[in-house]
């Protein structure tokens, strides 16, 4: 056989084995405690949960209460999106509109609201003590 013959099939059987080599068949079986299941669900339940006070609200009215009922009427006729909530704080009735777990989401809400209730703002309620 000639040299450059040789050569070749030298690097092709190099080549070929090199392959083999660097080929990995593996399996990995995770063990995984069942309670691991139960903490996500319980996780989804509370990130549900839109009352937390650590969200932002946007507030549309402070004032009486025949002004509170009329400015929750009047945003129900013009919003579908955010729910809101009649609240009482000695001695006003204030109406919050949603819950926005950021700033920015409530920003998007306010500018979109301010087009009817010049007057919303957004807020952090305060954390409620037990």
């Amino acid at each position: 056989m000639n040299k450059s013959i040789r050569f070749a099939l030298f690097t092709v059987s190099f080549l070929v084995f090199t392959i083999n080599i660097q080929a990995q068949n593996s399996t990995v079986k995770i063990d995984k405690d069942p309670k691991i299941d139960a903490l996500l669900k319980l996780k989804k339940e509370l990130n549900a949960d839109n009352s937390s006070s650590k969200n932002y609200k946007i507030q549309i009215f402070s004032g009486d209460m025949a002004g509170a009922k009329n400015a929750e009427s009047k945003y129900k006729l013009n919003f579908k999106d955010w729910k809101s909530s009649m609240e009482y704080e000695t001695p006003n009735y204030k109406i919050w509109v949603g819950s926005f777990r950021t700033s920015l989401e409530a920003d998007r809400a306010l500018k979109t609201i301010r087009k009817e209730f010049n007057g919303a703002f957004i807020f952090k309620p305060k954390q409620e003590r037990k």
